[in-house]
């Protein structure tokens, strides 16, 4: 087929995020006349210079709310509105004239957004070896492939609804997901326009109509779903292609049917600042983050369609006369390496100066330094990339120069993994002379290891240990149903059974009662829920239906059953700013047991934290009091039940083996006491095995 993708774009900016078409690959910009004369409207064939300053507007909004504000501005959606508008127009264009060569089309895209994300990649890995703590690289490591592959928002996705994975922070590459969103739209969409100009055309029809009827179609069975997801799992949802693509086909509908659209100058003016001034207020009127994309998103997308449609009516005091000034186009050239390089120059600054704000000061030489690598980015980086593959021509030129910029991506990357998995090898054992853990704490213990030896597990990893299960059970249930695993099975089948109930706190406790059992022939079953400790009630955010569903079954189950012991949590809210509490769910849970004949084993909560503990050592170092908590902040002196509970519950407070006197450290006997900012790491939990074990010995007998 003919080739049809023009690289003058007269529509204006190229078909991805890096749009705004290349300087270098454009027209001559034209300001609009300040006649006060309504203007032809377009049909989206020229360049449009405002198009270029409302990128710029889009980009500046993203860094200014992500850099003080603190919230998401919703400027991602107007880049996608953005795309869709350019895309379409071009692609019709393309079709109308003759047909759509995608691998030129492809390869145009995939040189645009390859190279200059590359360099932005490699310089964040650099980077990241020497700011970034530790305990995040792997992290990081994952989300820069992802990133590279444009699959980063389905990792995101992913990690949403992957409990022990949304835990995680935010990574220094995790804007990328919008990229990668990018990325795929722009290899999928014109497959589809292709497809449904030759279906138009074999059943007689014009281009033009047939596209708008397909995009018509798309954009409202994806609204329809982005507003059903949102609505069930936001979080998964705000990273979910088929939630956002409504945005894009939003935008190609305008392109196809702008000529349609004729504005008085005063409406124009008045649309076009109306379309500004919603921009700038979206992130801080709406919940962008806890809300997007649903109908929330119309928001901005329709802010976009307002400055597009009131830009084409020329007026001295208009919008568009603004946004195609010198500065607004300027900025615009650079705004797709601006957005790439914001992120994780922000990210890294905190990290590299302690702080989680980053403050006027700070944040002002953030945007600085990321204004002036976004135009070294494209001085050094695009533009000669464009003029070397103008001059070597051939179809393939641009899929070459894009797979070449992907090497030095994942040489480093495997560099980078390479380094991690060495420091992921622990120098000893819970339990060795170097590594007490919480024996430590022990009355009358005596350290006989070294001072200088390495904690266990090294921060590379902490954030990886996790308990696991040596079959196939998850011990996670994806719904509100249980799921008994089996943590340490027994030889003999009428042995006596453990049961572990409740949330990830009490999973990952499992390191604490396995030794006696296995020891003693036992058997240990888990029934647990992330976010449900067991209870009559709620006690999380998790769901409340979820949780006291998930409940009721586990209490039934329990009952009928009657394992020789009920391993629980009996304290909750074990945090600074908080009163910790034994709320009456619990109580009524142990009730139910007692009147079934099951004995239960409640343990006291461990301290949940504003922060990560391993981040916190990576920043500060080995034993700074910065990353310990005072003790009275987290734990009364005596864990909060109430008198009167049953007989056959037994409180296990392990506040002694979690706290020295005055202070909850993040590192007991040289072994990391926390994985996150709430979960105990299943090596130090390991090293609790011995006190653990003398009191389940205790209730269950010999």
């Amino acid at each position: 087929m003919t080739s049809t993708a023009d690289e003058r774009v007269r529509g204006g900016s190229q078909v991805d995020l890096s749009a705004g078409t290349h300087p270098a690959d454009r027209p001559t910009a034209v300001i609009p006349s300040a006649q006060g004369r309504v203007r032809q409207p377009s049909d989206g064939s020229r360049f449009r210079p405002e198009i270029e300053g409302l990128r710029a507007i889009a980009s500046l909004l993203v860094v200014i709310y992500h850099v003080w504000i603190g919230r998401v501005s919703g400027g991602v959606d107007v880049f996608f509105a953005l795309t869709g508008f350019l895309a379409a127009g071009q692609l019709v264009r393309a079709a109308e004239r003759g047909g759509i060569d995608l691998v030129t089309q492809w390869g145009r895209t995939l040189r645009r957004l390859v190279p200059p994300a590359a360099v932005v990649l490699v310089g964040t890995m650099v980077a990241s070896l020497v700011f970034l703590p530790e305990s995040r690289w792997p992290q990081a490591i994952r989300e820069v492939v992802a990133s590279a592959f444009f699959v980063e928002n389905w990792r995101l996705a992913a990690d949403a609804v992957d409990y022990y994975a949304s835990h995680n922070t935010a990574s220094v590459v995790q804007h990328f997901w919008s990229l990668s969103i990018q990325g795929q739209f722009a290899i999928v969409f014109p497959v589809v326009i292709l497809v449904a100009t030759l279906v138009a055309r074999r059943a007689g029809v014009a281009a033009r109509p047939a596209v708008a009827g397909l995009l018509l179609t798309i954009t409202a069975l994806s609204l329809a779903w982005s507003i059903l997801s949102t609505a069930h799992d936001q979080t998964y949802a705000y990273f979910d292609a088929l939630a956002r693509i409504w945005e894009f086909t939003l935008g190609g509908l305008l392109a196809l049917n702008l000529h349609r659209l004729r504005l008085p100058d005063w409406a124009g003016v008045a649309l076009g600042w109306a379309g500004l001034l919603g921009l700038a207020l979206c992130g801080t009127v709406l919940d962008v983050e806890g809300g997007f994309p649903g109908y929330l998103a119309l928001w901005p997308v329709l802010c976009a369609v307002a400055v597009i449609v009131a830009g084409d009516t020329a007026h001295r005091f208009g919008s568009a006369r603004w946004l195609s000034s010198r500065p607004m186009q300027y900025l615009g050239s650079i705004s797709f390496p601006l957005y790439l390089w914001h992120w994780p120059v922000l990210l890294l600054a905190q990290a590299a100066d302690h702080r989680e704000e980053p403050g006027p000061v700070l944040g002002l030489v953030v945007v600085l330094t990321s204004l002036a690598l976004a135009a070294a980015t494209r001085h050094i980086v695009e533009d000669p990339l464009l003029r070397r593959a103008r001059r070597a021509g051939g179809r393939l030129v641009d899929h070459r120069l894009a797979v070449v910029a992907l090497v030095p991506v994942l040489v480093l990357v495997l560099a980078w993994h390479a380094v991690t998995a060495a420091r992921t090898t622990p120098s000893g054992a819970v339990g060795d002379a170097d590594h007490p853990g919480a024996t430590a704490l022990q009355p009358g213990f005596v350290d006989r290891g070294s001072p200088d030896a390495d904690v266990i597990p090294p921060a590379v990893s902490a954030y990886e240990d996790w308990v696991e299960y040596e079959n196939d059970c998850t011990g996670v249930p994806a719904a509100p149903a249980l799921e008994r695993c089996t943590y340490v099975p027994a030889p003999d089948p009428n042995a006596r059974t453990i049961v572990v109930v409740g949330d990830s706190h009490m999973q990952q406790f499992l390191p604490a009662v396995a030794p006696i059992a296995r020891e003693r022939g036992w058997r240990v079953d888990t029934l647990i829920r992330p976010g449900c400790p067991l209870s009559t009630m709620s006690e999380s955010n998790t769901g409340e239906a979820d949780c006291v569903t998930w409940n009721q079954q586990a209490l039934a189950a329990l009952a009928e059953a009657r394992p020789a012991l009920v391993v629980a949590q009996a304290t909750h809210d074990v945090r600074p700013g908080r009163t910790e509490a034994t709320p009456p769910g619990m109580i009524e849970a142990w009730d139910r047991l007692a009147d079934a004949g099951v004995p239960v084993m409640a343990v006291r909560d461990n301290p949940r934290f504003d922060y990560a503990p391993p981040s916190c050592v990576d920043n500060y170092g080995r034993g700074a009091p910065e990353c310990d908590v005072p003790r009275n902040e987290v734990y009364p002196s005596a864990p909060p039940v109430p008198a009167g509970i049953p007989s056959t519950v037994s409180v296990l407070d392990l506040a002694d083996s979690l706290c020295l006197p005055t202070v909850c450290p993040p590192e007991i006997g040289r072994v990391t006491v926390y994985l996150d900012d709430n979960h105990l790491t299943a090596t130090f939990t390991a090293s609790l095995a011995p006190t653990v074990g003398r009191r389940v010995a205790s209730l269950i007998g010999s």
